[in-house]
This record gives structure tokens, C-alpha cells and sequence, in this order.
């Protein structure tokens, strides 16, 4: 139901009631820009594109602080929700002023603080999670982040550093009590919260594989806590006897004995965590003279390399590094398998040579020195 009416002081006022019922007014100073407001309301309803004036006027920390409550995500992911959420400049404003404009400004100014660009990426995808939540929810009629996109990335080839031996080899004997907690890394493959997340139990001596069960997450001492691992990341890694012997003397020397004690843990006794294991690793870094490029994750890359290097097909690569599909595998490392020219040239070579040395072979046999019979009879 709507109307427009014309008051003593002459303004139009035009009202409509929305369909819970309540009564929606505006005033207009001519008759023609009332109708063309209804006109609008109108359009909007039968689009479904409607949304109660008001609702907008939620500011965006208040909006957010409601949307993530509602999510059933694991903490890590909560965690680094709430860090992209709280990045924007329009957390005290109302959530229906955000322009398209806004959104790709933060996104330069982010740039230019020197983030990343895969995270900006990351941020600029919960930005828009959220924003699309608040169209589906009619807090707003449209999405101000649809479309705008975040910079791009370095290709893989160029981004991702691989180490060599020699690096792994001085990482290694830095590592000092680190040791072991490196070496789950760069030769299972597991994930820094992973690598903490280890209890006795998940180490098969005999069958020389490891369980990843479980997985710790949290930045700080105090927010640490043991949770499942990442969606499909739980797994069985099989790993070599020298690993296996080396983790038996971690075991000795600190004295792991139940079970459920963890394979890794601080001198105090501590979990290792996102911010200490890093820490840690910062100091193996600068101890072995490694560029300040090379993570804890890059031995993770390092583990893969191997693997594919040594022939391993995608699926296998996936379910050592506990990846959901097979496409994440190779949206990540399809740069390290050998391409199409490189098989076709290595299997013309193999079959070149093949070809060759049957000719040399035969050659020899067509060239051998007759053996003339001997002239006393």
C-alpha cells in the first residue's frame, strides 16, 4: 500500500508499508520525485532487491561482530576472519555507505603497506563473505565488494622458494632441540601447527609412518589449545628409516613416555604455537645463514619438491600433504611436475637412444674380424 499527499506547506509526502507492515514515509518538495521514489520501492520489491531503509544503519564492526558469531568455523579461521574484518577504515560506519570505492581503496592502501598480495586476497575474500551475508540477510540491497579484486600474485615459479640440500642440511644442525620439529617438517611434510599438534601415539616406529591427528592452534601461549586437524588433512604420512631413528633419539633424550605426551614442546614445557615456533625458526634462520624469505612453510614446499622430483604422481602428493583435491595440489605445485615438452623430449631421447644402440650393436657384429683358417692343414 502506498500514497502520496500533499501537506499545508506544501511538500509531497510519500509513504508505503513494507510487507511486515510497517509504514515507510519520505518528503519531497515536487510530486514527481515523490512518485519516482515509490516507483523505485516498488521495482525493488518485485526484484526481491528490497531492504528496509533502516536495516543499513548497523555499522560494520556491530554487523560483523553478529555474522562471525554465526559461523561454524575453527578458531584459526575465526582468527583470521577477525583480522581482515577489523583492517578496513569503515568499521564505525554504517554498513549501507560503503561504495565500491571504498573497498578497492583499502584494497591499494593495503598494497602499499607492503602486504602480500595473497594476503590481501585472503582479507579482501572475507570482506566479501561478509558483505554478501548482509544482501542475503536484506541488511543492504547490494554487494560494494563485488568485483573488486585484489592485486596480483607472483607466479608460483618465481614466488615459491625450494631449498636445497646444503640449506636443509645447515637448518638442520642449527636447529639445536629444534631439531626434530625441523625435520617433521621438511621430511613428512606437516604443517607448523601440525608438527606441534604430535603426541607419542602418532609416531609408528615399526611401520615408519606418522599420524597427523591433530593439530595445534592459537598464536599465543594462552590461546594455544589442540584441536583437529584442517578439513581432510588428517593422515597417515609414511616416512624413511633415517627419520625414524632420529625421532627415537629425540624420544630418548627428552624423555617422551606416554602416549598422549607431545612429541615437541618449549624448553618450559610449553606447546609450540604460531608465534614461538616461529621465533624459533627465526633464530635456526639467522644461525644458518638462510635469506629471510625461507619460512617454516618452506620446508613444507621443500617436502613436496622432493616428492614430485622423485616421480610421485599428484594424488600421491595430495594425500602426503593431507590436501582436500588434488586440484589445491596442483593449483600450488603444478610449476614442479615435469610439462608436456619435457616428457615428449625425454621420450624421443629414451626411444633415440634405444634406436641407437640396436644400430651400434648390430654395426659391431656386421664389422667383427673374420678369422681366416690357418694355412698348415
Amino acid at each position: 500500500m502506498a500514497s502520496i499527499k500533499q501537506r499545508e506547506d506544501g511538500v509531497w509526502r510519500a509513504r508505503y508499508r513494507d510487507e511486515v507492515g510497517k509504514e515507510h514515509a519520505r518528503h519531497f518538495a515536487l510530486r514527481r520525485d515523490a512518485q519516482r521514489w515509490l516507483d523505485e520501492v516498488a521495482a525493488a520489491v518485485v526484484t526481491g532487491q528490497y531492504v528496509d531503509p533502516k536495516a543499513g544503519r548497523i555499522t560494520w564492526d556491530e554487523w560483523t561482530r553478529e555474522w562471525m558469531e554465526r559461523q561454524s568455523w575453527a578458531m584459526g579461521t575465526h582468527e583470521a576472519a577477525a583480522v581482515a574484518v577489523q583492517s578496513v577504515p569503515w568499521r564505525e560506519g554504517q554498513i549501507s555507505s560503503v561504495k565500491s570505492s571504498h573497498v578497492q581503496a583499502w584494497v591499494a592502501g593495503e598494497s602499499k603497506r607492503g602486504l602480500a598480495a595473497s594476503t590481501i586476497k585472503t582479507r579482501l575474500n572475507y570482506i566479501q563473505m561478509s558483505f554478501r551475508a548482509a544482501v542475503a540477510d536484506r541488511v543492504i540491497a547490494t554487494n560494494p565488494a563485488l568485483g573488486v579484486k585484489a592485486p596480483r600474485s607472483r607466479r608460483a615459479e618465481a614466488a615459491m622458494r625450494i631449498l636445497t640440500a646444503e640449506e636443509v642440511r645447515e637448518a638442520l644442525d642449527a636447529a639445536d632441540e629444534f631439531r626434530g620439529f625441523v625435520e617433521v617438517c621438511v621430511f613428512a611434510g606437516l604443517r607448523l601447527g601440525e608438527a606441534a599438534g604430535l603426541q607419542l601415539r602418532d609416531v609408528n616406529f615399526l611401520g615408519r609412518s606418522i599420524t597427523v591427528a591433530r593439530q595445534v592452534q592459537g598464536s599465543t601461549i594462552k590461546a594455544a589449545r589442540i584441536v583437529a586437524p584442517k578439513y581432510e588433512s588428517e593422515r597417515t604420512v609414511y616416512v624413511p628409516d633415517e627419520l625414524m631413528t632420529s625421532l627415537a633419539a629425540h624420544v630418548t633424550r627428552a624423555q617422551v613416555t606416554a602416549p598422549d605426551e607431545q612429541l615437541f614442546v618449549t624448553p618450559l614445557g610449553r606447546l609450540w604455537n604460531r608465534n614461538n615456533a616461529a621465533g624459533e625458526w627465526r633464530r635456526v634462520r639467522k644461525d644458518a645463514r638462510l635469506p629471510d624469505e625461507v619460512t617454516l612453510h618452506t620446508l613444507r614446499h621443500t617436502f613436496a619438491s622432493n616428492l614430485i622430483a622423485q616421480g610421485c604422481d599428484v594424488v600421491t602428493v595430495q594425500r602426503a600433504l593431507g590436501h582436500s583435491t588434488p586440484s589445491i595440489t596442483l593449483n600450488v605445485y603444478s610449476h614442479l611436475w615435469p610439462s608436456a615438452e619435457d616428457k615428449t623430449r625425454s621420450a624421443t631421447a629414451s626411444f633415440m637412444g634405444e634406436i641407437r644402440d640396436s644400430a651400434d650393436s648390430v654395426r659391431t657384429e656386421t664389422e667383427k674380424p673374420q678369422v681366416r683358417g690357418s694355412r698348415y692343414r
